[in-house]
């Protein structure tokens, strides 16, 4: 018995890492491409895109993890099926029911990480989140340069471009300004430039030694000039902090402060790990494969019970932050509903559904 669990364990364990491993190359390369997408159109700061691709991988680690831990128990088992394995043990007096126990010996583990994750880590991403991408919008303008890029100043029609910065990036060299004020196109170039703080809190970028082009687009009233020192007000967009989403909210939080959409917010937490541990018992009868012809229509009715299973409980879930269903109830039904398909299908394997013939006699 202690060869029996410790083979299932082993094969769980590798065929594990290499599902959840493709996984998180899936999740990091589309979560990529969105972010240097939003980088290149302005809405994310370049230098945030790797933090930024953590947190959502914290944020998607929990679905991930139980993906894997269903993948992991129904593919084994299937092999098993296809190389006559089963038949072996079977013979050897292990029924179905056998595989629950190394099943649950290598899911609870993974659930309980999956709660940890839920319930603490997950709502934390959120906030980090959150905090770290408004803590990037509010850098001025200056601080924002990158040395051989262009920068798009907020809150104002004018593009920045700067040889090389100070250590400290408050004194920049071979400056260029692109803007367009009131209609007027207008270029300044100039060989050094410094921030400053005015007595009242607002600040400058002064620039020397520079020359301004200024005129209207298509017209001839373009004028140079010529300047020692120029001051350019650096807009300041301080952006306060906005009330966290139910997403981002603590679980004790949610506890402590109930209404229908944080109730919601809950059940979909403590569904994660639930969702978990009753996936992977389902994955051992829809695990079965006929070695004869090497095909089962299991695999796919794997796969759709998986996307049902989950897209119910955000049914639920939607339902429950809307009012229609009480929030002690919550998606409570779903997960009695894939029990009640547990059994049955426990059943079917384990009598073949002779127990409703003999019921009916």
């Amino acid at each position: 018995m202690q060869i029996f669990e410790r083979s299932l364990t082993r094969e769980f364990t590798s065929i594990g890492v290499s599902v959840i491993s493709v996984l998180i190359a899936i999740i990091v390369t589309h979560q990529l491409i969105m972010f240097l997408g939003r980088a290149a159109s302005g809405t994310v700061e370049p230098e945030a895109v790797v933090a930024l691709i953590g947190f959502a991988l914290l944020a998607y680690l929990p679905v991930l993890l139980a993906l894997a831990l269903f993948i992991s128990v129904l593919v084994a088992l299937s092999r098993s099926y296809r190389d006559s394995e089963m038949p072996i043990w079977f013979s050897s007096g292990l029924s179905i029911v056998a595989w629950v126990k190394p099943v649950l010996k290598f899911g609870v583990p993974i659930a309980l990480v999956t709660a940890l994750l839920s319930l603490v880590l997950t709502p934390w991403a959120f906030q980090e989140s959150a905090a770290y991408e408004r803590l990037l919008r509010n850098k001025d303008d200056v601080a924002r340069i990158a040395p051989g890029s262009f920068i798009e100043a907020r809150g104002s029609n004018r593009v920045f471009f700067v040889d090389n910065t100070s250590s400290d990036n408050t004194a920049v060299n071979n400056v260029f300004v692109q803007y367009n004020q009131n209609g007027r196109f207008g270029v300044v170039v100039s060989e050094k430039g410094k921030t400053e703080i005015a007595a009242n809190g607002d600040k400058f970028l002064v620039l020397t030694n520079g020359r301004r082009y200024e005129g209207t687009p298509g017209a001839l009233d373009f004028r140079i000039v010529d300047f020692d020192v120029q001051k350019l007000r650096i807009e300041a967009k301080e952006e306060g902090a906005q009330p966290p989403t139910n997403k981002q909210l603590t679980t004790l939080k949610l506890i402590t402060e109930p209404t229908p959409e944080r109730l919601a917010e809950l059940h979909w937490r403590l569904s994660l790990p639930i969702a978990a541990i009753v996936l992977s018992l389902l994955a051992i009868p829809l695990s079965f494969v006929n070695p004869r012809s090497g095909t089962s229509w299991n695999g796919v009715f794997a796969v759709v019970v998986f996307f049902l299973y989950y897209n119910t409980l955000s049914i639920f879930q939607g339902w429950t932050a809307q009012g229609h269903i009480p929030g002690w109830l919550g998606v409570t039904p779903v997960h009695l509903g894939m029990v009640v398909i547990l059994v049955l299908l426990f059943s079917k394997a384990l009598f073949g559904f002779r127990w409703l013939a003999f019921a009916k006699a």
